[in-house]
Parts: C-alpha cells; structure tokens; sequence
C-alpha cells in the first residue's frame, strides 16, 4: 500500500469516527432490548433507536464505549408521564436500562396490588385482551396516565397474576428525579425495587424500533420493523 493510499485511509477512519461520534452525541444512538421487561411494547430481539436530541444528555467520548469526556444536559422539551426512556442503571451507571415514565418530580406516587396511584387517583386501566408467545397466555390492559398538559396517554402493560406485583409508596418524587417501571408489570426490576431515575442519568427517548428479530427462532419480525414506540 502506498503512502497516498494509507492517508486516504487514515483519512477515511478519521471521517466515519467524526460522523458516528457526532451522530451519537447530538441526534440518535441504537441498542437492542435484551429482556422482557417492557413487553408487549418491546420484545427481546427488537433494535431501537434512541432520540437524544429531544431531552437527553450529551455525552462525548469515544463511541461504542462507555468513556465519557464531557456531559452535558440538553433539555429541548421536559420527560413527561408515559414516555419510553433509556437510561443508565442507578446501581450501575455502565449498564443502559429501559423503562416508561410514570411519575414525574413532585408527584406521590403508590403501587398498590398492580393498580398504580398519582397522586392520590388510580391510573385508569381496562382488559386489553391477552398476550400469547408459544406457551406463554398473559392478560394485557390498556393504562391510561395523564401527561404535563392534561391530556390522556395510553398503553399496554401485561400482567402474569393479578395482585402478585411489587408494591411501593406512597412516596413523593423528589425534584431531578423519576419513577419508572417495565410494561410487563411481574417480570420487571424498576423503581419498585430500586428507587428514582436521576435527571442527569437519562440518555434519550426511545421512538422506533428498526430492526428486530425472534432469537428462539430465528426469524425476522418483519411486522415490527419502523413500528413506533409508544
């Protein structure tokens, strides 16, 4: 290889790792759903993609690592109840968890025989059918919570029991802070468990899933592919 041909190179390597760091810093970043915390909504073998820009924080550094030269909080709109986020695992801030908002600073927050409390008022929640995967038969409901501006958000959580999940609370959300829990109500370990989601800690909010694939399989999902993340 020639010297001209070994600078291009090094050029070349030089570009994609500008793009790819800045891609990652100030607009999206991927990852893939490992666990069935959030099922129905995310299954384990979906690939997401993450929106930073929209409240996340900026953390540059080496890409595909988790070394961190400079962090930085770039709220453009405010984490509301109901949102998907990822974030980082207050136990262990090298492991990116994913969960749904469900109170927000300044809320009391009660979990209470599956039935979740804001504030004092029930989410309301109706049968939304079942979730059927192979042998697996689960009640699903559709919860409705209410965001900053009043209006109703709905989506579906599942339950394996009624009755069986952990309870917490009451408890009021301190300020720079959020609770979270998984979809799938009895298979997730989230703020029941281990407390508050940090502000700072938040790394986007999770909006589409690109790619996803049945591990058990294998095989594609095709009709998950650019589903939107609700």
């Amino acid at each position: 290889m020639s010297k001209k041909e070994i600078k291009h190179l090094v050029e070349t390597i030089l570009f994609i790792f500008v793009v790819v760091s800045l891609v990652r810093v100030f607009l999206v970043q991927a990852f893939n759903i490992p666990s069935g915390s959030m099922k129905p909504s995310l299954l384990v073998g979906d690939f997401i993609l993450v929106n930073k820009l929209v409240y996340g924080n900026w953390d540059i550094g080496i890409p595909f690592t988790n070394i961190t030269f400079y962090h930085k909080n770039n709220r453009l709109a405010q984490i509301d109840r109901g949102d998907v986020i990822v974030f980082k695992y207050p136990e262990d801030p090298s492991i990116d968890f994913i969960k749904r908002v469900i109170a927000i600073p300044g809320d009391v927050v009660e979990v209470k025989d599956d039935i979740v409390y804001i504030n004092g008022k029930a989410l309301d929640r109706k049968p939304a059918g079942y979730y059927e995967e192979e042998n697996e038969k689960v009640k699903m409901y559709e919860e409705t919570n209410i965001r900053r501006n009043g209006t109703k958000y709905s989506y579906t959580v599942m339950e394996i029991e009624d009755g069986i999940g952990a309870d917490f609370g009451p408890i009021q959300v301190p300020p720079n802070s959020y609770f979270v829990m998984g979809d799938n109500r009895d298979n997730s370990k989230d703020s029941r468990f281990w407390g508050f989601v940090p502000d700072d800690y938040v790394v986007g909010q999770a909006f589409v899933i690109y790619f996803s694939i049945n591990t058990k399989k294998p095989s594609i999902r095709l009709s998950r592919l650019g589903k939107v993340i609700q």
